[in-house]
């Protein structure tokens, strides 16, 4: 019982967050970006101030998310093509405990850094619910984009250019 009045609490602190936050991406595209705070499992720090003048993808997932899982691999590869243009990617794990994530990335591993709900104010912020979403912040600190679902790679390299990040070859066509 006391495992789930704590996910119970938890959950009613989320809810109070993104209502009195009123912070909800689709609404606000070109418009600053509230500020966050975010730390990775392996201790690295994020916020407002550290990502200036950096492009940031926030990618809200779960460890039960088919799509999530499906698409993780297509978030690491473009944050790792990406990431000498000034590409900062995140992997926001939402609502889920320390010990199933860990277990989770032992058989999924990932290549960017992964932030859990304990350790950030960004699913709140972004009234993350359905999974994935992704939240594009451009080098200016504003909201760029923001995809509800599955992108697919086409979906997630449309937004990366809406903030200035393309690839070689589209800049070309």
């Amino acid at each position: 019982m006391p495992r789930r009045a704590s996910l119970t609490l938890l959950l009613a602190l989320a809810a109070l967050m993104a209502f009195t936050s009123g912070a909800l991406a689709g609404d606000e595209i070109g418009q600053p970006a509230s500020r966050f705070h975010a730390k990775t499992t392996t201790g690295a720090q994020f916020n407002n101030a550290s990502v200036k003048g950096k492009v940031v993808l926030f990618e809200f997932w779960t460890t039960w998310c088919k799509y999530c899982e499906g698409e993780a691999e297509i978030v690491d590869d473009i944050a790792k093509e990406f990431a000498d243009k000034g590409l900062i990617a995140l992997a926001v794990d939402v609502l889920e405990s320390d010990q199933t994530v860990k277990k989770y990335l032992a058989d999924h591993p990932r290549s960017i850094p992964v932030v859990l709900t304990k350790d950030t104010n960004l699913a709140a912020m972004y009234n993350a619910k359905s999974y994935p979403i992704y939240v594009l912040i451009d080098r200016d600190g504003n909201i760029a984009g923001e995809q509800r679902g599955a992108a697919g790679e086409t979906g997630l390299r449309q937004m990366l250019k809406r903030a200035g990040l393309e690839t070689k070859e589209a800049q070309q066509e």
